[in-house]
């Protein structure tokens, strides 16, 4: 008759030590003697014992579960983050569960809809601009939150400086010589409403430090808007040389109806876009790049950290941004006939 498979209790007695320390070690979490862990993973592999993930949670009270909260499944940026955050998670053995819980106007009441409590070991929030007293409705799970595209003083979170980086887009078509530059910004209401406002304030804070006027044209959500905001511009009587979209969709669709009007860029007029969408390359469209999957992946790093307790709950992480020059934007030209 075939004997049972060998439990982690099992390994614990041939090892001489408590169950949640033969846990700790097949898990592969930090503090654990050297010598502790070689008698741990000897006593398993003379046993031929299995990790079951359930066994493990009962000894440790975890699940082996994140959640990740996300307004949106769809545009690019989110689908990025979210592969980079399951990298994080699966290089530690945990799985991901995805919420998506829709914009700022129909979510009230979700942090108590979703079935986080008991159901996971910590929640991350991906570009989700949380309040207060949204931030304590998680802090009532009982479970580490970590805040992706979101600084907030005591909480952890990955982030980058959207005000810093547009304000180095609009230096940049500075340096090139524009003095007309516009910018295309979001629907603030139902867009990730803390990062729109930021680059719309960086875009404006370097406008105003070169003694000029901003011009911005708001309400776009996509590329379709950026074609109407980019319309809108055209038929100003003195139209800009150079324009910054908040986000690359944007700058695609701006980019769409300069072409169908017959538009050059950059000859006649110079576009930057705000992401380094994949197709941002197909187009040569000059963007910032704040590399969506590094930071899911660094945000998913982070949870496990703090999981495991070798991050303080409390840990923020500022992710670099960087400029990608393509052919989009150069030295205006000097002229007004936009079609030459």
């Amino acid at each position: 008759m075939r004997s049972q498979p060998a439990s982690m209790r099992d390994v614990a007695h041939r090892a001489g030590v408590s169950l949640s320390t033969v846990s700790r070690v097949l898990r592969g979490a930090p503090g654990v003697a050297p010598e502790v862990r070689r008698r741990v993973q000897h006593a398993a592999d003379e046993l031929s014992y299995v990790v079951s993930r359930n066994a493990s949670g009962l000894v440790t009270g975890r699940t082996g579960r994140v959640a990740v909260i996300v307004p949106f499944l769809q545009p690019w940026f989110f689908g990025a983050a979210l592969s980079g955050i399951s990298d994080a998670l699966r290089e530690a053995d945990l799985d991901m569960l995805v919420y998506q819980v829709g914009e700022t106007r129909a979510r009230e009441g979700w942090t108590r809809a979703l079935p986080l409590r008991r159901n996971t070991d910590a929640v991350i929030t991906v570009s989700m601009d949380l309040s207060e007293e949204e931030c304590h409705r998680l802090d009532d799970v009982g479970v580490p939150v970590v805040l992706v595209g979101q600084s907030a003083p005591g909480r952890a979170g990955v982030y980058i400086d959207d005000r810093a980086g547009t304000a180095g887009a609009t230096r940049h078509l500075l340096n090139l010589g524009h003095t007309r530059i516009a910018y295309i910004g979001s629907r603030l209401e139902e867009w990730s409403s803390d990062s729109s406002r930021h680059r719309l304030e960086g875009y404006e804070a370097a406008m105003a430090a070169a003694g000029l006027t901003p011009w911005s044209v708001g309400n776009a959500t996509g590329h379709t808007d950026g074609e109407l905001a980019m319309g809108e511009l055209l038929s100003d009587h003195d139209p800009p040389t150079a324009v910054l979209a908040e986000f690359d969709g944007l700058a695609m669709g701006a980019h769409r109806i300069l072409r169908r009007s017959g538009v050059r860029v950059p000859d006649a007029i110079s576009l930057m876009g705000f992401d380094n969408h994949d197709a941002a390359a197909a187009l040569d469209l000059t963007t910032v790049d704040q590399a969506p999957y590094d930071i899911g992946l660094t945000a998913g790093r982070l949870t496990v950290g703090v999981l495991d307790g070798t991050e303080r709950p409390d840990t923020r992480v500022e992710m670099p941004t960087r400029i990608i020059l393509r052919q989009s934007t150069a030295s205006p030209r000097g002229r007004r006939d936009l079609s030459s």
